[in-house]
């Protein structure tokens, strides 16, 4: 197997590995909004151990990441458009390394 061959191999690999992981933070991401809304409207109880344990592994993951986008947008009173923009954010990122970065490294 020629060199070029190797890298290309290892750059799809690296390249999926990081498609799934956004893929993956994407879920983690929306699981979070339903859980926010779901606990904002009392649907689940909130005194369950385990509701709280999920609550905080939840917040803990996506707050981070969600905080500064939060701090640039506008007050649009109890409206929380930082998931929506943090999907836009995400989605821009996996096209563009499959269709800008990836093929620089398959020639």
């Amino acid at each position: 197997m020629s060199v070029n061959r190797e890298m290309e191999t290892d750059m799809l690999a690296l390249f999926q590995t990081i498609d799934l992981a956004l893929n993956l933070y994407t879920w983690v991401l929306i699981a979070s909004a339903i859980f926010s809304w779901l606990y904002a409207f009392n649907v689940i109880n909130s005194s369950n151990q385990f509701v709280n344990s999920v609550g905080s592994f939840l917040y803990a993951v996506t707050e981070p990441v969600l905080r500064p986008i939060r701090r640039i947008l506008p007050d649009l009173g109890g409206i929380d458009i930082s998931p929506i923009i943090l999907l836009l954010i995400i989605f821009f990122i996996r096209s563009l390394m499959w269709n800008s970065l990836y093929p620089i490294f398959v020639r």
